[in-house]
């Protein structure tokens, strides 16, 4: 699914933000990479979805090689991958199923697809009962589930989750892991990037710790020890 091959990225001449990353994540896996503020986690992340350009090295995401994408197909890209973040990045004036189905909307989805789709990833989150609310009428929780579903109506093969529990609370936070576990049961690669040890150690799945952008740990089964 995923290979990374000798990456580097520095900002500048002084900051070192990965050196010589080698990584093979496999198809179905479910992945946590750990480490501290400043490790190169974001950077990582920002790589895999073309957000920012390699110095060198090489990316594989099921089997495109884009160490050399071009602009135009970054959208073609990010299609293939489902992404959340902290934040959740939802639209303030859309509702639930509106900020679901915005992003087929804009790839000219037929209403039809476009309904039934939304439909299926809300209920596969909880939230078919609450299509018609807005974000500020949802708990944090919430809101990551509807961004969850938004970043799974193109059924990506990969969805990868930058600090998604960041801003949750502790039992927000073991609903949006079972959710995300659920996903990676039903055959989709996970990639979770945190912080959080208890989060990490609770899932006792492949744990890779990066530490001056150095990988100087990949563990089967493994723990957040820093």
């Amino acid at each position: 699914m995923i290979k990374i091959h000798n990456l580097s990225k520095n900002y500048g001449k002084d900051v070192h933000a990965l050196r010589d990353v080698n990584l093979h994540i496999k198809p179905g896996e479910f992945v946590s990479i750990v480490g501290q503020s400043g490790s190169g986690k974001s950077t990582l992340i920002r790589l895999l979805i073309a957000e920012e350009k390699m110095d060198s090295g090489q990316i594989t995401i099921g089997g495109w090689e884009i160490t050399d994408i071009k602009n135009h197909e970054i959208p073609t890209l990010r299609r293939q991958l489902g992404v959340i973040f902290q934040d959740y990045k939802l639209l303030s004036k859309k509702t639930v199923f509106e900020n679901v189905s915005f992003a087929m909307e804009a790839c000219g989805f037929k209403s039809s697809d476009i309904k039934k789709t939304v439909n299926q990833m809300l209920s596969l989150v909880g939230l078919k009962d609450k299509r018609d609310r807005y974000p500020h009428q949802l708990s944090g929780g919430e809101q990551q589930r509807v961004a969850i579903a938004r970043s799974l109506v193109h059924k990506p093969k990969l969805l990868v989750a930058d600090e998604p529990t960041g801003n949750l609370d502790s039992i927000n936070t073991r609903e949006i892991i079972d959710l995300l576990k659920k996903i990676n049961n039903l055959g989709t690669t996970v990639v979770l990037v945190t912080h959080d040890r208890d989060v990490v150690n609770s899932l006792r799945g492949r744990v890779i710790t990066l530490e001056k952008g150095y990988v100087i740990s990949d563990q089967e089964n493994g723990k957040y020890l820093l």
